[in-house]
């Protein structure tokens, strides 16, 4: 079930389940820490309708989260489901997430600091540095990554220079796409302008209803500012407001105008996605509801997906 955030992928998932004894997979890389839960609408748990759930809360906010380790978690949490003879369902709107479980990942060496240290520092010398070095190493690669994003352009540097064999090479060899099932793909996709007023009103909700004490919350715990989820919408903007960068309204706004960015973006990632079935509305709307159970009852009697 995938889709842009404020879709209803949570609720249709739920459907889905409850109809053909499924269990649901997060596919979410923010859901999968501890301790963040409004401001990545996590489903609490009375919510859930006694349907079981994998990879939510598994990891701590200052631990990294690869897609790599998703894929894997994900394919053992998908055998085991398959092996009780349920149903496993997919749902979150990290298309990356949903491409590493299916295709694979490519067997890339592990992170080296030290590198990633020298090449952080070339790249503060010389702002771009880093994505005119791969352009000579790894053209293809580089005409993927855009040069303000470092890390992605860091990691591609990394494989290169301890594999000496560019990314774009490995990435054609692929590595552990998943085997043994068939895939029914579906894909929510709202109006914009509907989509949107539910995001602001979702986000403005978050912030009305204790986002920022979940923030200081998460601080009180121990958590360096620096943790990685800490960079997603809203928390991002909590943590202005706490240190008094931000007044409120200005941070509900920010909030509000990246989430929708973010929304955009994610539609044009799933709009490449291969076999991907769209519904055009939310996931709770009925219609949309009936169609998707509809297809996915044909799809298990052995129609095509």
């Amino acid at each position: 079930m995938a889709g842009p955030t404020g879709s209803g992928k949570s609720e249709l998932a739920l459907r889905i389940a409850a109809e053909f004894h499924g269990e649901i997979v997060n596919c979410d890389s923010l859901q999968v820490y501890r301790y963040f839960d409004l401001g990545t609408a996590k489903l609490p748990l009375a919510e859930r309708r006694g349907i079981p759930h994998h990879l939510i809360d598994i990891v701590d906010p200052d631990r990294l989260f690869t897609a790599g380790e998703f894929a894997r978690l994900a394919r053992a949490a998908v055998d085991d489901i398959r092996a009780r003879g349920r149903l496993p369902i997919l749902a979150g709107g990290t298309g990356f997430y949903l491409r590493a479980l299916l295709e694979g990942l490519f067997e890339g060496p592990e992170r080296d600091q030290p590198l990633r240290d020298r090449l952080s520092a070339r790249e503060a010398r010389r702002r771009g540095s880093l994505h005119h070095l791969l352009t000579r190493f790894d053209p293809p690669t580089a005409a993927r990554i855009h040069a303000n994003d470092v890390p992605k352009v860091t990691r591609a540097l990394e494989v290169f220079l301890l594999t000496r064999r560019p990314a774009s090479e490995l990435f054609r060899q692929g590595r552990g796409a998943l085997e043994g099932y068939r895939a029914l793909k579906l894909g929510l996709l709202p109006g914009r302008d509907q989509l949107y007023q539910r995001l602001d009103a979702r986000c403005q909700w978050m912030f009305d209803h204790g986002l920022v004490d979940e923030v200081r919350g998460i601080l009180s715990r121990g958590f360096a500012e620096t943790c990685k989820p800490f960079e997603s919408h809203g928390y991002k903007q909590s943590l202005q407001l706490i240190h008094g960068e931000l007044e409120r309204d200005e941070a509900v706004f920010l909030a509000q105008r990246n989430t929708r960015r973010y929304a955009k973006r994610q539609i044009t990632w799933f709009q490449r996605e291969r076999d991907l079935v769209w519904l055009g509305g939310f996931g709770a709307d009925e219609d949309v509801a009936g169609r998707a159970l509809a297809l996915t009852a044909a799809f298990l009697a052995g129609a095509p997906a």
